[in-house]
């Protein structure tokens, strides 16, 4: 593998051009294994970015994409329509919310949040009360796009240097309760303050459901979301909920949200809607919020993303959803969960643990400190599994069918991570 021209050349994620991180050359994926081109085998603590669920090269969803591939890659969605997406959108909505009737498909995660977005604003105005802000929270992110970049913390998250160049929201603190702990009416203050002084220019509120992810990896009071959907009730608002990373069971329930007993007007999903295998997503949303947006002078949602609907994609997406339909997914992540509670707490003896916290199939170990992140990669590979930090988050969302070796594997490198000196040196 040439990567001495990956590294000249070609701009991963996050990454300097002028000091490129080591990349690992990964020739093979299986199961929860990633292969390296020099045969190393090592267990995937990430799915891909909170993606592939089911673990690599998954025979049901190989089989959807091959079969898919040799009928019909892709067309487009405008005047046109398929059995994949019909499939995938019918499969989706029988998971979803009740409140839920309509998908607009798209394709990623990002994109999905921007439609949500577009769809609130569209929906004020087509009511003849054109609304320009959104109430959010902070460390909350939701994208790397622009209006995305909106509602992620202006201050606390890798979008900060962009700020006075993004439209600008209203944020609210984020909930302090954890998950476990005994609810804090308090916790609710911030947020009803400003729903209550905001709540004629808001057009929805967005937030993670019960997670918040890249912004934190942080794990909130099931009782703030339930509060919060009843504020959005109290004062006119939509409630967007962004279930991208936590939906499909990665927090123990199917979506987030069921932890509190509420819906959304509106749903994104994306990342492991197709078990990881291709770039899919989806805004879901009401009758009454699809009918007046389109009741509106537009006369339709004004939003076509070329790929829309790809019906090798949704191919995949109904396979995976397939999949999640068995139910084998609670199982699956109790498990790991009940792993992450026997193993985590032990990492609070080591100076640089600042707190350690999971949640389904979601382990993480705050620092005090930001990782070293070529130090500490090199010595997770030498350890045979793959975690990719982040600042001072130390976090793993396995594939569902990782069983307790793997598991104790990922957080045996953590804790080796957690003794190196190396690891924490900047």
């Amino acid at each position: 593998m040439d990567l001495e021209f990956d590294r000249q050349h070609i701009w991963h994620p996050y990454t300097s051009t002028l000091n490129p991180l080591t990349c690992y050359p990964v020739t093979k994926a299986d199961g929860v294994r990633i292969e390296l081109e020099d045969g190393k085998q090592l267990i995937d603590g990430m799915s891909s970015w909170w993606s592939a669920i089911h673990g690599y090269n998954h025979p049901h969803l190989n089989s959807a994409a091959h079969q898919q591939i040799d009928t019909m890659s892709h067309v487009m969605f405008g005047g046109i329509t398929h059995q994949p997406a019909i499939n995938a959108c019918k499969k989706l909505l029988s998971l979803a919310p009740d409140n839920l009737e309509h998908v607009f498909l798209a394709d990623s995660g990002s994109v999905a949040v921007e439609v949500s977005l577009k769809m609130a604003l569209q929906y004020w105005h087509a009511k003849g009360d054109p609304r320009s802000k959104f109430l959010t929270l902070r460390h909350g992110y939701h994208g790397d796009t622009f209006a995305a970049m909106s509602v992620t913390d202006p201050d606390n998250s890798m979008h900060s240097l962009y700020k006075g160049f993004l439209p600008e929201h209203i944020f609210a603190e984020s909930p302090a309760c954890g998950f476990h702990d005994e609810w804090d009416p308090q916790d609710i203050t911030d947020f009803k303050q400003q729903i209550q002084k905001h709540h004629s220019q808001i057009a929805a509120v967005i937030l993670e459901p019960i997670v918040q992810g890249a912004g934190g990896m942080r794990i909130y009071h099931p009782e703030f979301l339930k509060q919060v959907r009843t504020l959005c009730d109290e004062y006119g608002v939509l409630l967007i909920l962004d279930e991208i990373a936590t939906g499909f069971g990665r927090t123990g329930k199917l979506f987030a949200c069921e932890h509190a007993d509420v819906q959304p007007d509106i749903l994104c999903v994306g990342k492991a809607l197709t078990g990881g295998y291709m770039t899919l997503s989806a805004t879901l949303t009401s009758k009454e919020v699809a009918d007046t947006v389109c009741g509106g002078e537009a006369g339709c949602f004004m939003h076509g993303p070329t790929f829309m609907g790809n019906p090798l994609a949704c191919a995949v997406a109904t396979a995976s959803l397939d999949l999640i339909e068995k139910g084998e997914w609670e199982e699956q992540t109790k498990a790991i969960e009940q792993k992450f509670a026997e193993l985590l707490p032990n990492l609070n003896q080591y100076k640089q643990v600042k707190n350690t916290r999971w949640l389904g199939a979601i382990g993480v170990v705050e620092t005090h400190h930001p990782v070293n992140m070529e130090a500490i990669q090199i010595l997770f590979v030498n350890h045979g599994v793959w975690i990719r930090p982040f600042g001072r988050l130390i976090y793993m969302m396995p594939p569902f069918i990782s069983q307790s070796e793997h598991i104790e594997q990922l957080v045996g490198a953590v804790e080796a991570a957690l003794q190196s000196e190396e690891c924490f040196a900047i």
